[in-house]
């Protein structure tokens, strides 16, 4: 009996040391989940930190992009309520205008950007010759860009409307080095007349810069070009300007001729033309591009001896290339002329190319060396040959008249022919090497 008593207390302990060591293991087991536990709620609790952080941070440039779209509205709102006022003073102006039942002859735009005291001195000059006749001329003043002197110098005038030509857009230049203003210049221009022809459907249109005085007559001597312009198709323009026409060169304020270099700087083309032109303009040098034979396609443009324009503009993009010896001495017309009572049939194509060519049959030729002494010494018209744009640069530069040529053309040129006076009423011809056989002339 004492044994199995004993061997009942060693059976207990044995149990209580196995309980033990349960237990023992049990709470080693539950420590280490607690830390485990208390390191996931520590990591838990920082990446809710973080998130709560990051959160915030979203949150703030949430309002940062909301008050900027809200300031982006509000300047579009801006943009919009100024778009339509502008739109609303060109039509009240177009209105008050054209409100006569007169079809203009020609709507006329001052081309301007950034030279306030040059355009308040053109828009004197036209003003001046055309207040009466302000339903057949409408005027307006197209501004490239927001210069404030500009705007507030056209808005001065009740007399014309106002146009405003804003283009963002980055200019990319095709060749390093190249004036940004000649790409600026030229969507400006594609602009404007688009406005023009487009949105206030006129049929034609003058083209003035903001460095302009006009001669008396200007007016009258395009509202009759304009019945060439309608007439004959082989017309692309008409121009107030000759490249030649510095005093020492000129005489008679009567003489039109026919040209197949483009004389820009004062000049009037219909929309058929622009119809042409518009979808194909060029992003840069948009005189010169219209001086390409591609372009013209063998039309011609009608210019007048004595200018119907005057360039002053010294200070501009071009950097007052020229101006001294070619732009300032040139003859701005005094004379009016009666250019309703003129008979002008003869500068229509099937004409005018044997009454050129008449002209300058009668010329005496000159030749040989000293070509300038020579015809001084000749009492009435000369003509000169030339043998290539070598030889024709030389002769010019010995007159002192414009030795440039574009796409093989000299400029004011007819079928190879640069016609001007020298010093008297005389006229010098210098003859192209093909000139005389496209005028029928047989040499002598």
């Amino acid at each position: 009996m004492a044994k199995v008593f004993c061997d009942f207390r060693f059976l207990l302990l044995v149990a209580a040391g196995i309980f033990i060591y349960i237990q023992m293991r049990l709470f080693a087991t539950q420590s280490g989940y607690a830390d485990r536990l208390a390191a996931a709620i520590e990591a838990e609790n920082h990446c809710t930190s973080q998130m709560r952080s990051l959160i915030d941070q979203i949150s703030l440039q949430q309002g940062r992009i909301v008050a900027l779209e809200e300031e982006r509205k509000r300047r579009d709102q801006e943009c919009g309520q100024m778009k339509s006022l502008v739109q609303d003073l060109e039509r009240k102006d177009l209105q008050r205008l054209t409100d006569k039942m007169q079809v203009p002859v020609a709507a006329v735009v001052i081309i301007a950007c950034n030279r306030a005291d040059y355009l308040e001195r053109t828009i004197n000059s036209v003003l001046k010759h055309q207040r009466p006749i302000s339903s057949r001329f409408p005027l307006f003043v197209s501004q490239d860009g927001s210069n404030p002197d500009v705007k507030s110098t056209a808005l001065n005038y009740d007399q014309l409307s106002y146009m405003q030509h804003l283009d963002f857009e980055q200019v990319q230049t095709e060749r390093p080095g190249e004036l940004i203003a000649y790409y600026n210049i030229a969507r400006h221009y594609k602009w404007a007349l688009d406005q023009l022809f487009y949105k206030h459907n006129f049929s034609r249109v003058i083209i003035l810069e903001d460095d302009m005085d006009i001669a008396p007559d200007f007016f009258d001597y395009f509202e009759a070009a304009a019945t060439l312009l309608d007439k004959d198709k082989s017309i692309m323009a008409v121009s107030s300007w000759n490249d030649n026409g510095q005093k020492q060169f000129v005489h008679d304020p009567y003489e039109l001729y026919r040209s197949d270099f483009f004389p820009g700087l004062g000049w009037m083309l219909a929309r058929s033309i622009w119809d042409e032109l518009s979808p194909k303009w060029p992003r840069a040098y948009w005189d010169d591009w219209l001086r390409l034979k591609e372009n013209h396609k063998g039309r011609q443009f009608i210019r007048p001896e004595v200018c119907r324009t005057y360039n002053f503009g010294e200070h501009g993009s071009s950097l007052g290339q020229f101006f001294k010896q070619y732009l300032e001495p040139i003859k701005l017309n005094d004379v009016k002329v009666n250019w309703r009572s003129m008979d002008l049939s003869y500068l229509l194509e099937d004409k005018y190319s044997m009454h050129f060519a008449n002209t300058v049959k009668k010329a005496t030729p000159v030749y040989g060396a000293g070509v300038v002494l020579k015809a001084y010494n000749i009492d009435g018209d000369v003509r000169i040959k030339y043998r290539d744009q070598s030889d024709f640069e030389n002769i010019a530069r010995q007159f002192g008249i414009f030795q440039e040529w574009k796409d093989g053309i000299p400029r004011t040129a007819y079928k190879g022919v640069v016609v001007f006076r020298h010093q008297t009423s005389r006229r010098i011809f210098l003859i192209g090497p093909e000139s005389l056989k496209l005028l029928q002339i047989e040499e002598s």
